[in-house]
């Protein structure tokens, strides 16, 4: 697996961020593969960060022995649990490594999907998001699936968002890369059942901010949540909200839902909404803060899941769940 590999797949994809995925069957084929890659880059100057599950890294850094420039991550540290942070996390340590002169850094990622297909959507998205968000990046990722435990849905996204694929004879442009934009925008947006069912507040014309961001936290308090979920949760509805008065057509509604195991607020305006699928992955205007474009951005943050939609011809929608367990 050598550099001239690098340059071919990038030619042939026409991707800028290396990101490759590996599935493998067993121990000896993920040492097979991995090892070298990561010595490779190790030799040439490369760090190299392991961000999987303790057992992976184990046999990882086995395999490769030990190096200044080599660096396991706690699994939870790197990815966290939600996607945007997940993104910072390696951007950041991009940064790191630049700023000590380090021209790249290989990662050998594994992510962690969830327990419910619920949750496999937002790391599928991730997946496919990354290949822009981290494209200017100085980084090469190699994302690893383990077929015997993975469900097949997750086997066929990972193959479909990445654009080389890893194995034993090297590495390889992969035909069935979907390219993010495509692959984002046909993602089904779940059911909420909850949705259909009479609201705990409904807001159908919101005009009192003050008022109504009130009377979410009044419904919200008697949840027995925590404190620090709850004022998270009323900032990313103020920011939604705020987005949805500034950016989209009257009427903005609000409805609200609260459950034993989340709560549920679903925004909405008249307005035909926005084509961006990658909106709310990092702010709107990048590392200029000052210009605003961060409400999608925190919202994605503080949520677990946060779902655009359009309603027909009543308009966009943008759902925000919070799981209280």
């Amino acid at each position: 697996m050598s550099v001239s590999s690098l340059a071919g797949c990038l030619q042939s994809t026409g991707r800028e961020f290396p990101h490759d995925a590996l599935l493998y069957r067993d121990d000896d084929h993920l040492r097979h593969v991995v090892a070298p890659f990561l010595r490779e880059g190790l030799a040439g100057g490369d760090a190299a960060v392991v961000a999987t599950t303790p057992r992976v890294a184990g046999l990882v850094r086995e395999a490769v022995g030990e190096h200044p420039l080599l660096h396991v991550l706690d699994r939870h540290t790197a990815y966290r649990s939600r996607t945007p942070t997940a993104i910072t996390t390696f951007r950041r340590l991009a940064e790191q490594y630049s700023g000590e002169g380090v021209q790249r850094v290989r990662v050998v990622g594994e992510v962690d999907f969830g327990a419910t297909e619920r949750d496999w959507l937002e790391w599928q998205r991730y997946e496919s998001v990354i290949n822009e968000a981290l494209a200017d990046w100085p980084l090469w990722g190699v994302c690893v699936f383990d077929t015997q435990r993975l469900p097949p849905p997750l086997l066929d996204s990972a193959v479909a968002t990445h654009s080389c694929l890893l194995g034993p004879g090297g590495r390889a442009a992969n035909p069935a890369f979907v390219e993010p934009a495509e692959y984002l925008r046909n993602l089904p947006v779940p059911d909420e059942p909850l949705e259909a069912t009479p609201p705990r507040l409904a807001a159908p014309d919101v005009s009192d901010f003050v008022g109504l961001r009130h009377a979410v936290a009044g419904e919200l308090s008697s949840t027995g949540a925590d404190g620090d979920l709850v004022e998270d949760f009323l900032l990313a509805v103020d920011e939604m909200v705020s987005n949805a008065v500034r950016h989209g057509l009257p009427p903005v509604s609000l409805r609200l839902w609260t459950a034993e195991d989340r709560i549920v607020c679903t925004i909405g305006d008249g307005g035909p909404g926005w084509d961006d699928p990658f909106a709310g992955y990092g702010p709107a205007h990048g590392d200029d803060l000052s210009r605003g474009g961060m409400g999608l951005w925190l919202a994605r943050q503080l949520c677990d899941h946060v779902d655009i939609y359009t309603a027909g011809d009543s308009g966009v929608r943008v759902r925000l769940t919070v799981r209280l367990r």
